[in-house]
């Protein structure tokens, strides 16, 4: 089977959790390629619900082995507490999980600098979630981060950790009044974590590609969105990391011939969580009522989600920028009842007509959408599995957002659960017709 990407095409929480569960039980191996704790992928199952911030989703299935890439950021204490979480409820976690040595660490001045910087900003904050994640992405950049492998040196860890907290006290403490770090208090608390991930700290780069050259399938999950993406979303207000499909082969050293296919999950509307542009943002009862309806709070922060109407030209991006070759469209249910919907066909501003994403974020920030409305559908969408089943006005929807971004929908969500799914193509699938039946 080939090995595929499955990246968000929006701005994150589109679902993937439970869309990278249900494609889990096809693959081999399961490989977090980027982000951090600060992202959440809730999943639906008999056994209960399941909310995961960096162990991939795949953990629930035996026999597959899960992989945290060297393009996330690992805060240890968020994933020792989520792997004692899942143990507790009867995850099994050994070696069938592994760590990459070369992912960076999120170590406590992180956080603190991320808080104080965000707080310092007043209203052109972005909303981040104080987890540290940007100021670890950061020191990666900058050469001074602390990786995994690092832990399992405690001398060489400890001279980082000096050199680090020597200059990024004096930062804290005169910049933003914020009481530094102590050495020997992170030293010790960080080799206790030592201790617990040692076992699982590995070279992944070269398990994941042995994995493919035997002929084993790998599925690269990928966290927040694409217009998170901090190249391609719409920056500043994005993510530290690229959450775009070309992360895949830098977050976890599988050469990019070997990315065979990149499915994009998308909902059947528009959310964002934090500041930032959003073009069909609607502030009325029809947002609220998409809210309400989706549940949309975030499940690492609980934060409300902004809601709007589906935008086509967020999508005809993500759709280029990511290669997509198919798309999973979740939460169709909770557009039933609407007596009529719109889609984003384009942006209007300052007189010109935007097809395309424009980089411009004044133009994202002040335009005006340009909607086509359809009709809505009465009947309910939540449960169905099959795609006969839906309503006509519906399966038109869908037929229209295909031909907007210029991609083919293979996965329908109508539910939360696993079974509230309609597959219509397997990713994995070889090439050839789909069903919708």
């Amino acid at each position: 089977m080939p090995n595929l990407v499955v990246v968000g095409t929006q701005w994150g929480d589109e679902g993937k959790g439970k869309i990278v569960d249900i494609l889990a039980r096809d693959a081999d191996v399961v490989v977090r390629f980027q982000g951090g704790s600060n992202a959440g992928h809730t999943v639906v199952t008999d056994r209960g619900t399941f909310v995961f911030h960096l162990i991939p989703s795949g953990i629930l299935y035996r026999g597959k082995l899960c992989v945290i890439g060297n393009g996330v950021v690992v805060d240890p204490a968020a994933l020792i507490e989520e792997m004692d979480r899942l143990e507790a409820k009867g995850v099994k976690i050994g070696k069938n999980f592994a760590i990459s040595q070369r992912a960076h660490l999120i170590l406590p001045y992180h956080k603190a600098i991320e808080k104080a910087a965000e707080q310092s900003k007043g209203s052109r904050r972005i909303g981040t979630t104080g987890r540290g994640i940007g100021p670890s992405y950061a020191d990666k950049m900058a050469r001074i981060g602390i990786r995994a492998g690092d832990l399992l040196n405690p001398p060489l860890f400890r001279a980082k950790l000096e050199e680090n907290l020597g200059e990024i006290n004096t930062f804290l403490e005169r910049l933003y009044q914020v009481k530094g770090f102590h050495v020997e208090k992170v030293f010790q608390e960080y080799m206790g974590y030592a201790e617990r991930l040692k076992g699982q700290i590995v070279e992944t780069s070269l398990l994941l590609n042995r994995a493919i050259d035997r002929g084993q399938s790998v599925l690269f999950e990928g966290a927040q969105g694409t217009h998170l993406d901090v190249d391609f979303g719409t920056y500043p207000y994005v993510t530290s990391s690229s959450a775009a499909a070309g992360g895949a082969a830098t977050g976890t050293g599988v050469g990019p011939t070997k990315l065979e296919r990149v499915m994009g999950v998308a909902k059947a509307y528009t959310t964002r969580v934090g500041s930032g542009p959003f073009p069909t943002e609607l502030t009325d009862e029809i947002g609220c009522g998409l809210q309400e309806r989706g549940k949309e709070f975030g499940s690492t922060t609980g934060r409300p989600r902004r809601c709007g109407w589906f935008d086509g030209v967020l999508l005809r991006y993500a759709t280029r920028v990511n290669g997509l070759s198919s798309l999973a469209v979740t939460k169709l249910d909770v557009l039933d009842g609407c007596k009529e919907l719109k889609l984003c066909t384009g942006y209007r501003y300052g007189g010109a007509l935007y097809k395309e994403m424009p980089a411009d974020l004044q133009v994202l920030s002040e335009c005006q959408p340009q909607y086509e409305v359809m009709s809505g559908w009465t009947a309910a969408t939540t449960g169905v599995t099959t795609y006969k089943n839906l309503p006509v006005q519906a399966k038109r929807y869908l037929q229209r957002i295909e031909e907007l971004v210029g991609c083919r929908i293979d996965m329908i969500s109508t539910g939360s659960k696993r079974s509230e799914t309609i597959i219509l193509r397997s990713p994995f699938a070889p090439s050839r017709a789909r069903s919708k039946s």
